[in-house]
């Protein structure tokens, strides 16, 4: 037990720490997540300030602090809580003798390291995808999900307004996509993770980018709007699934984008009733609905 204990305060206080020496400029620089995300976060602002899509939206628009306060409460605060959890299960599989190499279905480590950067990329997009579409699906979990979908203008910092449930439900699904690619070094994770910032920050900003023929591969602004959309399908639990990649969604048929305005009404139905505030939207979806749901 003093085993547990140990390794859930030290994960604890390590990420405590690393959180603020971030913070301080004391971290190598390409590791930085906290000034990374706010680099990434002001240079997107500025592209939304210069070449508004939707020109009669705010530069601060509706929520916009609630979703800045998100950006940094998901991906550091609540961050800093879990750690020592995960560490715990860690620990735990680890004297079941279940580990990385244990779990590997194939081995990247003979590869150069740009390709197993990208086999890293296109398989953690996948299975954050699939975890995407049973948000959906799901209505305990689309109770979660609707924290997300309750964002009524469009904005870079919306990217990360989530329920804090949904670090629960995502990450352990991450973490096995690594764990069956034996060899892949973890440090070189921070390139994929400030890719997929950029490329998640850009599809919710409120910027008219489509890629041309590489809509097919990346997800864009145009295509994850209609993702938010209040109005889906006759018979559609949900559509543009993709996080970074709008491949999946391609070939798993649930692409949709019928025009390019972006005028359309963002939401879901019932959303009116649904809690305007941080605290009781976390509290949101462990009972919770709203008088149209």
């Amino acid at each position: 037990m003093e085993k547990y204990v140990d390794a859930f305060v030290n994960s604890f206080l390590a990420s405590i720490d690393w959180t603020w020496k971030s913070i301080l400029f004391e971290v190598p620089w390409y590791t930085n997540y906290f000034w990374g995300l706010t680099a990434i976060s002001l240079v997107v602002w500025l592209l939304e300030i210069m070449f508004p899509w939707r020109k009669e939206q705010s530069i601060f628009r509706r929520d916009f602090w609630l979703d800045t306060f998100y950006m940094y409460f998901n991906f550091f605060m609540f961050a800093i809580v879990i750690s020592g959890f995960y560490k715990l299960l860690e620990v735990f599989f680890m004297d079941l003798n279940v580990t990385a190499k244990s779990l590997a279905i194939v081995d990247i480590s003979t590869m150069p390291t740009w390709a197993q950067l990208v086999l890293f990329f296109i398989v953690l997009d996948f299975v954050q995808w699939f975890t995407h579409v049973l948000l959906h699906k799901y209505r305990f979990l689309w109770n979660f999900h609707k924290v997300h979908h309750s964002v009524k203008e469009m904005g870079f910092a919306a990217h990360l307004r989530y329920h804090w449930m949904e670090n629960i439900l995502y990450k352990p699904l991450k973490v096995f996509g690594v764990m069956i690619l034996g060899g892949f070094e973890p440090e070189q994770a921070y390139i994929v993770h400030f890719a997929a910032i950029a490329i998640g920050h850009l599809n919710h900003a409120n910027i008219k980018i489509t890629w041309g023929p590489l809509k097919y591969v990346f997800n864009n602004p145009v295509m994850h709007l209609y993702h938010h959309s209040y109005v889906l399908p006759k018979g559609s639990y949900g559509v543009n699934f993709g996080i970074s990649l709008s491949l999946w969604d391609y070939i798993f048929k649930t692409n949709y984008v019928p025009e390019d305005s972006g005028t359309i009404e963002l939401g879901f139905p019932g959303d009116d009733n649904f809690p305007q505030d941080f605290l009781h939207q976390n509290i949101y979806g462990f009972g919770g609905k709203t008088k149209k749901d």
